[in-house]
Order: C-alpha cells, then structure tokens, then sequence
C-alpha cells in the first residue's frame, strides 16, 4: 500500500521544489554575519523539514471528507473565527495586528485561510459547473471571499487581502462564469471608486493610494523599501555579485532581505542568470500542479488544483513585482524562499493535499494526458 501511495507523489514536483527552497537558504545565510542570519536560517530549516513532513503525511491520508458542504462550512468559520480573534489577543509586528505571538515561532491565521478559500470556492463551482453562467453565483462566490477580505484587510494586512481577492477572481474565471455578468460587476465596482475618489477621499487618503500603486514615486519615505530592492536586483547585473557578497543586504539598505525582499537578495548575488534559473524552476512547480489539477477525478480536484496553481501565482507575481519595483510593497512572502513557518507549512499543506487526491485520478484523464505530451 505504502509503495502505491508513492507512486501517486509527483516526484518531479519535489523535484523543482527543492531547488528554491535550498536557494532560499543559501541566500538567508549568506545575507548577514553569522551571528544575525544564523536564528533565520536554523529556524528556516525546521519549517522546510516540518512542512515536508506535512506533504508526506497529507500525501498519505483520505481527503475525500473534504468534499461534504457540512465539513467545508465548518472549518472555513472556525478559520473566520480564528482571524476575528487577531483583534483580541494578536500581536502587531509591522503595523498589522496578524499574528499569534507564541514564543518561539509565531502564526498567521490568513494563510491557512487562502487554503480554505480554496477548498470552498472548488466545491461551490464543482457542484454548480451546469448552472454556473447565471449571475448569482458571482454574488455567492463573493460573500464567501468577502468575509476573510474584510477581516484580514482591517488588520491591516492589505497583500493577504490581496491573495485573497485574486484566488478569488482566478476561480472565478476558470469556473466558467459568463464574463459579459463578471464585466459589468467590476465596472460597478469601478464606478464606485471613481466617485469615492471625487467626492469622499480627502487628500492625505488620495496621497497613500498613489504612493502604494506607485511605490517608487517617493523614494526618500514610502517608496524607500521598493527603491533600494530595485538597486539590489539590479546590481546583480547578468552573473551576480557571488554567494555572500551582496552589498545591499549586507550592508542593510535592503530590508527583510530574509521574507519580503529575499528574491532581491538573491538576485544580487546570482544576477540575471540566477534570477532567470529561480523563475523557470516557479514555472516548472506551476506546470506539474496544473498537470495534477488536470488528473482530478471530479471537478471538486479539478477546481482545488486550479486554485492551488492560482494561490501560486498571485504570491510569486505579486512578490517579485515588488522586488522589481513593479507592484506596490505588500509584505507577500514568496513560496519556499521567504522565511516563515505559516505559509511554508500552507504552501506544503496544500501540495499534500493535492497529492492524496491524485491517488483518485481516473486513469482515463491520465492516459489521454499522457499521449498529449509524448505526441501519440
């Protein structure tokens, strides 16, 4: 039994996984002086080996409980319940009340919540994928997004909010909903932050917004984080400046070199080619998730892989672009090179559970899949 569970792991997954992972290491390492990056890396190694054995194990186990509506409604409200508690016992690091302070190692709640998103919305869309054009399920899917929205955005924790709108609105379009209902919802929504904008923002409110859409737009004080990330990648030129000489985080103009901005660390010392090799590994994992989506027994496995590829997607767009100078600095961590155990152990939460349902994978979806890429 043990040797037929294995054979469903996608080796090739762990396979391009590992890669980021050891090059998240190598650069929290290398950043600092031993005695400061030390806490970071050994603490980082526990998560990575925690969140393994959380893959292994969820690889391992019977998801198909996951699929009844009574289990679904329940964790996604002890979840909601788990965030409203932020507001009474969290701890606030970096302005956002997000965390459980527990010593050793703290938790952030809004991470497990993407993964129940997920697992929701997949069984909102597979049980109505005959009736999904009509317009209301735009509405229901929403509330079910809104709720977590809210109360990870009043935190305030606006990249969390962020992942979570867009897992979302990636569901959302891949669900099959008619776009002509979903245009016409964000025109909507448009026309209310046009007027918000004329009529009811005062000027200081106006000012951040700019500032966070353009963050290199003030370079000297909001902008101050995404400039020198943009210097750090750039330094890097096309080889790099080599393995523990990046002058921008050793030196500490980079801040969060280990969590927010660990790809421009790492780019610093790897330069473009490094840089290239890191995004071709992220499009590899992207490849083998969507490949086990694509093997769902039922549309419930096909939804939950499409949302896990889309979860992946959003952090590593949302990051790198904020390394780049690109998008607004959010404090998205990047999956496996970014230190922290929540959503380590989210990402390899969700990997394991993917796993365990391709043990279910109808050979058919298989062996048409598998003559599609040999060319049969």
């Amino acid at each position: 039994m043990t040797q037929y569970v294995l054979k469903r792991i996608d080796w090739l997954l762990v396979f391009f996984i590992l890669p980021i992972v050891a090059a998240g290491l190598a650069t929290m390492k290398s950043f600092a002086p031993l005695e400061e990056s030390g806490p970071f890396f050994q603490k980082q190694i526990i998560w990575i080996l925690i969140g393994l054995a959380i893959f292994f194990l969820f690889s391992f186990l019977d998801f198909r409980f996951l699929k009844r509506t009574d289990v679904l409604v329940v964790l996604y409200l002890f979840v909601c319940f788990i965030l409203l508690l932020l507001f009474i016992l969290g701890y606030v690091s970096h302005g956002a009340q997000s965390w459980f302070n527990f010593g050793y190692f703290s938790f952030q709640p809004a991470d497990i919540m993407k993964l129940v998103l997920v697992l929701i919305l997949a069984k909102y869309f597979s049980r109505r994928h005959v009736e999904i054009r009509d317009t209301k399920h735009i509405f229901i899917s929403l509330f079910y997004m809104l709720i977590p929205f809210v109360l990870v955005l009043l935190q305030p924790d606006f990249g969390s909010a962020m992942i979570i709108f867009l897992i979302w609105l990636g569901m959302i379009l891949v669900s099959g909903i008619s776009k002509t209902h979903l245009f016409a919802v964000f025109i909507s929504l448009l026309l209310a932050f046009v007027f918000l904008w004329f009529f009811v923002f005062a000027p200081y409110q106006k000012d951040r917004i700019v500032n966070f859409i353009n963050p290199l737009a003030d370079i000297h004080k909001t902008g101050y984080n995404a400039f020198q990330s943009t210097i750090a990648v750039g330094s890097g030129e096309v080889t790099g400046k080599g393995l523990g000489f990046g002058t921008q985080s050793r030196l500490k103009f980079l801040p969060q070199p280990q969590s927010d901005f660990v790809f421009a660390a790492y780019a610093e010392e790897w330069g473009f080619i490094g840089s290239i090799l890191i995004l071709l590994l992220y499009g590899l994992v992207l490849w083998r998730i969507l490949y086990s989506a694509i093997l769902g027994a039922h549309n419930f496995e096909i939804f939950f892989g499409m949302g896990i590829a889309i979860f992946f997607m959003s952090h590593i767009f949302i990051n790198i672009g904020m390394n780049l100078g690109m998008m607004p600095v959010t404090g998205i961590p990047l999956h496996f090179m970014s230190y922290g155990g929540s959503h380590i152990i989210t990402e390899f939460a969700g990997l394991g559970i993917l796993m365990s349902m391709r043990k279910y994978a109808r050979s058919v979806h298989r062996d048409g899949i598998n003559n599609e890429f040999l060319g049969a």
